[in-house]
């Protein structure tokens, strides 16, 4: 768990727990409708809260993957979701999604969600390399990726198609060592 003061508010950073699970549906519910920069729009993240309390289990029995919140008063206003290769030649690798709820934008959490993750792969000893996809006119979050260390590798073309537009990502890595 971590403390952090933003805006003379104290945030939370921790793992989340099973019992976050409808609280975290919830978020993501209501991140859907406020971005269009994220890989789910308002109403497909169709997830059972047992679905997601398994989900959550999971995450939290594995050495490569890391579910963690950003809260406020107990209110999740941010999260991030690692997820490690599965297998013995890529467990060393993985790709995060980062989102904070639109009215905390431009307050610094999405990056100490990221550092949280930077500093967790570190004392892993297992993460040698995390990975990320962003819309490649998210103009915001490539420049947060920079400063954090992240140097681009590529792009996919049409990777997203909203309201009959295609996107392209840009792919982006951070080596851990």
């Amino acid at each position: 768990m971590r403390e952090v003061v933003i805006n003379n508010k104290k945030i939370i950073i921790r793992k989340a727990i099973k019992s976050d699970a409808k609280n975290i549906i919830e978020y993501i519910n209501r991140i859907a409708g406020e971005s269009d920069f994220l890989t789910f729009g308002l109403g497909e993240f169709n997830t059972t809260v047992k679905e997601e309390e398994c989900f959550i289990e999971d995450a939290l029995k594995k050495k490569n993957t890391l579910l963690i919140v950003a809260e406020i008063n107990g209110q999740i206003i941010g999260n991030l979701n690692f997820s490690g290769g599965l297998r013995q030649r890529n467990a060393h690798i993985g790709e995060f999604g980062v989102s904070v709820l639109k009215e905390y934008w431009g307050n610094g959490i999405g990056e100490e969600l990221i550092k949280y993750l930077i500093n967790w792969s570190k004392d892993t000893n297992i993460i040698r390399k995390i990975n990320l996809r962003v819309r490649s006119d998210n103009e915001r979050a490539i420049y947060l990726y920079r400063k954090l260390g992240f140097y681009e590798e590529g792009i996919l073309k049409r990777n997203f198609l909203i309201d009959d537009k295609f996107y392209d990502s840009l792919l982006m890595g951070l080596l851990i060592d």
